[in-house]
């Protein structure tokens, strides 16, 4: 974050860069910086002359610098930006030599999404030195939570902890997804609100109480009716509630209990930062590591590869995922 800012106070302070290289997993950031740099370099009237959008299935390196030296008229600059870029991986170390000596009245915007170019070779290096090469890594689930949080809180909202891992639950870790679902969510309520599972529920369309955040929470303190209707509800949801995607987050949540187990300190500051999970889930940890020993747990892990083979059609091929899932519960919590 503190990267993306120094990246808009040079262009605020008029100090842009001839080239942006921006690469990596993450698109958000790329699609952000790009266009932060398409509507605030040039103004309305210079745009017409001087601004380009490009994309890499339709052009070759030699067509952007042929634009790149492009003079930009009755305008200070001009702007090139060359989206999906990384359809030109193979190609793309030939624009090493336009990076050595870029026309310094362009600023070239290159969105190379979903990979990386090589840091070692000429191309990284020298926009390193003369331009930017930003990369916009994925983040890891457990940080997704305190992004969303980060983004309300510079919005003038703030985000139960519950609603925030709703959210990261349902849609994962695609930031512009998750984007898209709380500008919904700031339009419909008030400025200074705290989003809620019920917001959630209600303009979301997530269940605040049948969602695999409330099974794992129910299977953790073996409350086996709550996880049996969660179960029912699924079955008759299967398309809004996978059953891939819930073997997926037990499995990882067991594979972290299975590790706490394994930790001398279990104090909160150790356990959230070798578990890296936010320390408001720590008593959730805490009361099922209670509830399943360490060789339980290695059982249920071997259920729920089984389960998974299961939900692929290995040993089980006429078995509904409904019934797969009630059967997994009840090898779990008995």
């Amino acid at each position: 974050m503190n990267r993306i800012k120094q990246i808009v106070d040079e262009i605020k302070s008029n100090n842009a860069k001839p080239i942006y290289f921006l690469m990596g997993e993450e698109a958000y950031y790329i699609d952000k910086i790009a266009d932060y740099i398409e509507n605030n370099i040039l103004t309305e009237e210079e745009k017409g002359f001087n601004q380009m959008i490009l994309y890499g299935r339709d052009v070759t390196i030699e067509d952007i610098v042929s634009n790149a030296k492009r003079y930009p008229m009755m305008a200070e600059k001009q702007v090139v930006i060359v989206k999906e870029a990384q359809d030109l991986s193979r190609q793309i170390e030939k624009l090493a030599d336009y990076a050595e000596n870029p026309q310094p009245t362009t600023v070239l915007v290159m969105c190379y999404k979903y990979k990386t170019i090589d840091k070692r070779k000429k191309l990284a290096k020298t926009v390193a030195q003369v331009g930017c090469l930003f990369e916009s890594k994925k983040l890891y689930e457990n940080q997704v939570s305190e992004w969303i949080s980060g983004v309300l809180k510079g919005k003038g909202y703030q985000i139960e902890t519950k609603a925030a891992h709703m959210l990261v639950e349902f849609l994962g870790t695609d930031l512009s997804k998750i984007d898209n679902e709380l500008s919904k969510l700031t339009l419909i309520l008030d400025k200074g609100s705290t989003i809620s599972p019920v917001h959630i529920e209600e303009n979301i369309g997530i269940s605040k109480d049948f969602n695999n955040f409330e099974l794992r929470k129910a299977i953790g303190d073996r409350e086996l009716v709550k996880a049996n209707q969660i179960a029912q509800y699924f079955a008759q949801n299967p398309k809004s509630n996978p059953l891939v995607m819930t073997i997926s987050l037990l499995n990882g949540f067991f594979t972290q209990l299975l590790l706490y187990h394994g930790l001398k300190d279990k104090g909160k500051i150790n356990v959230g930062k070798m578990l890296k999970i936010n320390p408001y889930f720590i008593p959730e940890y805490q009361r099922a590591a209670k509830n399943y020993p360490m060789r339980k747990v290695a059982q249920v892990i071997s259920g729920l590869r089984e389960a998974d083979l299961k939900s692929k059609g290995v040993g089980a091929s006429n078995l509904a995922h409904g019934d797969i899932l009630k059967e997994l519960l009840f090898k779990i919590m008995h």
